[in-house]
């Protein structure tokens, strides 16, 4: 059975960081960040994700910052929040306070930790789904979760009128190309950024960077070109920018980005335990990657 779903966003969204100052939130900055990327054109800001380190944040701190940057954006673009937990009874507090908000979707993350089952999983998905007011997307990220949602599932929950999309972020071609049968049901979005361009040739609909972060325009710039025609240029950017996107994921997510964006002095470049500043030689190689696209910022 076919249904018509619709897409939350098309072109570029950014994963943003939570910027944090002696251990609390910096809000000031927060709102700075936003407005980088609004001004950049950015499609939609992903709120609470990976690259937020939501694992760390309070329930409290979520929800003020899920309110806060609903205030900053103001309706200048999609708002996203990460939603998504080992806790399928948290995951539907979390959905349900987002949406009270005005969010535009939720992305909500595969189960972490506890590896349910398929029939597990499934029931997470669908028990969310249907206490959600809003439109949910999968967020499929085996490399953290433990677990790679199978094509069967994934057929199950794309029957779901609510579920509108994916976020992969695994490393298999043949996986994209698969997830690219589902586009009607299931619209794809990028979860890797040095996949942008990969997806986009295979039907999806945009990406979810973290390189965004740092490099707003230039990531706008790849999805635009692409939907415009030019597919010339929109490769040519993934391929210049394939050496930084590297380098920020030598070590775990946010942190060498957000080393990146101290050196920017756009952040303090503050994380929060269980993660640490990168090492010497990764701070090094991030350095000298900005030096190389200089010319696309």
């Amino acid at each position: 059975m076919k249904i018509n779903k619709k897409t939350v966003f098309t072109g570029a969204g950014c994963a943003i960081v939570t910027p944090f100052a002696d251990g609390n939130i910096d809000f000031t900055t927060f709102e700075r960040l936003v407005e980088m990327q609004i001004a950049a054109g950015t499609d939609a800001i992903i709120v609470g994700g990976t690259t937020g380190e939501a694992a760390t944040l309070s329930e409290s701190e979520r929800y003020n910052l899920y309110e806060y940057s609903m205030g900053v954006v103001g309706g200048r673009c999609k708002v996203i929040l990460g939603t998504g937990t080992n806790d399928t009874a948290a995951a539907v507090r979390h959905t349900k306070f987002a949406a009270s908000l005005g969010a535009d979707s939720a992305l909500v993350v595969t189960p972490y930790y506890n590896k349910g089952t398929e029939e597990g999983i499934f029931r997470h998905y669908s028990t969310v789904a249907e206490c959600s007011p809003l439109p949910i997307i999968l967020y499929n990220v085996p490399s953290r979760t433990g677990v790679n949602l199978g094509l069967n599932l994934l057929s199950r929950l794309s029957e779901a009128e609510n579920i509108v999309g994916i976020k992969e972020a695994g490393d298999s071609v043949d996986r994209l190309v698969a997830l690219a049968g589902f586009s009607d049901t299931l619209p794809l979005y990028a979860g890797n950024d040095s996949q942008i361009y990969p997806v986009l040739s295979l039907g999806g609909k945009g990406v979810i960077s973290v390189l965004s972060n740092i490099m707003p325009k230039a990531v706008k710039k790849i999805t635009d070109s692409f939907f415009a025609g030019d597919l010339a240029r929109s490769l040519l950017l993934q391929l210049e920018l394939l050496p930084l996107i590297k380098a920020l994921f030598l070590e775990t997510n946010p942190a060498p980005v957000k080393c990146a964006m101290e050196e920017l002095r756009l952040i303090k470049g503050e994380l929060r335990l269980p993660l640490a500043k990168v090492r010497e030689s990764t701070r090094d190689a991030v350095i000298e990657e900005l030096k190389g696209v200089e010319h696309l910022f």
